[in-house]
């Protein structure tokens, strides 16, 4: 892997977001953590990370509005985003699929080493067609 690939992760649970921060660290990966929306941001717009991972629920701003916002900005409008979440593709909210996701995670549903491994595959996919 030549440069580093910078990954925000966005998640209001402090438990899991370290959780997922050690095991992409230990793939050699970059990592920036931010616990609720405003402050994932702040972080993306700074950082402009090459893929964001993004949970739905979180106090004050809903991971929708987030990256509703992010969208909004030419620094955020082409970066790769993965939802992780536990709310059901089918209860997320439906402007999802408009604001370009890349994937879609339900956390209850793979270990942190998959998640890992289909954020590597999802880099790939998207680096090979560019």
């Amino acid at each position: 892997m030549g440069k580093q690939i910078k990954i925000a992760i966005i998640e209001d649970d402090p438990t899991i977001s370290q959780m997922y921060r050690m095991k992409f660290e230990a793939d050699g990966f970059d990592v920036e953590l931010a616990t609720d929306g405003r402050a994932g941001i702040d972080m993306v717009r700074n950082l402009l990370p090459d893929i964001i991972l993004l949970d739905l629920q979180m106090p004050g701003m809903n991971g929708d509005e987030v990256l509703t916002e992010i969208r909004a900005n030419d620094w955020g409008k082409d970066i790769p985003v993965i939802i992780l979440t536990n709310t059901s593709k089918e209860e997320s909210p439906k402007m999802l699929d408009e604001l370009d996701v890349l994937g879609y995670i339900l956390k209850a549903e793979l270990t942190p080493r998959q998640v890992v491994e289909r954020v590597k595959n999802a880099i790939s996919v998207e680096s090979s067609e560019s």
